[in-house]
């Protein structure tokens, strides 16, 4: 009888608390009142797009969700984002705890989810190594150009025959990944690697901004794992595990800095150049596994996708791709493979790319960041620790900047009336401020040079012409087409 009244006093008080908790008038509004517990989140979709979008409808361009009782401030429109993230980067450029940086056992270490101090070095440090491979010899685009030929060679031995070019594009783009951190290669048969890629492709689709195991961490103790906290842990913990295989096995005792070819001579010959010099540093081979981890996923990721999407846009858009083929034509011909020198010639390519980017959105809500301070934007009080996650597809299909349209592929948009490739700054699918995306100088030129040497000697075509796949997607830390199947058909 006594845990009966128990219960039923814990359901009123929860009821009366929900019904007249007071929402601080300082916040950001918010659009429905916050549950007991779980705040906003048991609202929350598996697709919180439509949702966001309604939100800003509803309440402006900043409003307030609880996810817990963790505070989240949702930013909306290109000059909330810049002056949170540009003009008051001070205080709006830290991280929130995530789960996967919590699996990885080594949190806070890398460049992706540290602050303060060890974030400023390990960055400073790793845009300098990524710098330095593009420069001179331009080690980014050797690589890279290798691995395309091994890429359009294999294409080439499908025959025309339907395939879906996740895996094998995954592969590739993984593949001058490893060869800028251990520089190594894998065959694109290789078993081993390929349940890696399997791996990493499950561990993205696990991921949401507003996943209830990122506010809610003891929910990988609960039996079963309704959460995936549990696939979450293992396949972050496989991935570290090849990392460090290949620190064991890579890493070399380096004197000259000269002979420096990988990510992990560099990392080293940087950190031993300080041990020596008795300058204090954080650098430690815990934050490089972490650099290696935060580039093998976001560098493989986050392209392959953009590729992804690009050709399906061109199933969907066929005069668009013939309009690609003729620059190539034109430009480049086809006795010789495209280079990077080729860029500037390749416009219409390049507002291709770059609409791909700006319609695809694949990560909409970007990365979140943490508020370090108490500050105030746009006349609202946003608490010290408070969660910020800027709302990149209110930037990036804003039909105030791109159109009525904006909902439509259409790379003319790029192209001022010279003929010249024109690239808004409201274009920001790599974010913005200082935790703009580290790898951002390897992606573009891993989308040029990819899609230029396939665009070079392919058509791609659809399986059936009556019934092209759809432009549906799967929602996960990156946004994907669903599956789909393509004919890639040599030029003759």
């Amino acid at each position: 009888m006594e845990l009966t009244t128990l219960v039923v006093a814990a359901i009123v008080f929860l009821v009366a608390f929900t019904l007249f908790r007071r929402t601080d008038p300082r916040l950001p509004p918010s659009p429905m009142r916050p549950l007991p517990l779980v705040g906003h989140l048991f609202y929350m979709a598996s697709d919180p797009r439509p949702q966001f979008k309604n939100f800003r409808k509803q309440c402006g361009d900043i409003y307030s969700l609880y996810f817990g009782s963790a505070l989240v401030v949702v930013l909306n429109g290109y000059d909330l984002i810049k002056e949170a993230l540009v003009k008051n980067a001070d205080v709006f450029s830290d991280r929130p705890p995530i789960f996967m940086d919590l699996a990885t056992g080594i949190k806070e270490k890398g460049v992706s989810f540290s602050n303060g101090d060890i974030w400023k070095e390990q960055r400073t440090v790793g845009l300098s190594i990524l710098r330095s491979f593009g420069m001179g010899k331009n080690l980014l685009a050797e690589r890279i150009q290798e691995e395309a030929v091994c890429l359009v060679n294999h294409l080439a031995t499908l025959k025309g025959k339907p395939v879906d070019t996740r895996i094998v594009t995954n592969i590739s783009t993984s593949n001058v990944i490893c060869s800028i951190l251990i520089g190594h290669r894998f065959e694109y048969h290789d078993k081993d690697f390929q349940n890696l890629m399997a791996r990493m492709g499950i561990l993205f689709s696990d991921q949401q901004n507003v996943s209830l195991v990122n506010f809610f961490p003891w929910l990988k103790y609960l039996p079963g794992d309704f959460f995936q906290a549990k696939r979450i842990t293992s396949n972050v913990q496989a991935i570290l595990k090849m990392l460090k295989k290949f620190i064991e096995e890579k890493r070399r005792h380096i004197e000259d800095s000269n002979e420096v070819c990988n990510l992990i001579d560099a990392y080293t010959v940087e950190m031993n150049k300080k041990i020596q010099s008795g300058i204090p540093t954080l650098l430690d081979d815990e934050s490089l596994i972490k650099i290696m981890f935060e580039l093998f996923l976001a560098g493989t990721e986050t392209t392959s996708t953009t590729i992804y999407w690009c050709l399906l846009y061109m199933l969907h858009n066929p005069q668009v791709q013939d309009k690609v083929h003729q620059e190539i034509k034109e430009k480049i011909g086809t006795n010789r493979a495209p280079s990077i020198q080729d860029k500037t010639q390749l416009v219409y390519l390049n507002a291709v790319i770059t609409e791909t980017q700006r319609l695809a959105s694949i990560v909409p809500l970007s990365v979140t960041h943490m508020c370090s301070e108490e500050a105030t934007l746009r006349g609202y009080t946003i608490p010290k620790g408070t969660s910020i996650i800027p709302n990149l597809d209110s930037v990036l299909h804003d039909k105030a900047t791109w159109g009525e349209d904006a909902d439509c592929f259409r790379p003319e948009r790029f192209i001022d009336k010279s003929g010249k490739l024109n690239v808004p700054e409201e274009f920001i699918p790599f974010g913005n401020g200082r935790r703009v995306c580290l790898g951002e100088a390897i992606a573009k030129m891993e989308l040029f040079l990819f899609l230029a040497y396939m665009f070079q000697r392919f058509q791609f075509l659809p399986v059936n012409p009556g019934k092209l796949p759809g432009l549906d997607y799967e929602c996960g830390l990156v946004t994907a087409p669903k599956a789909y199947d393509i004919r890639v058909v040599e030029i003759k």
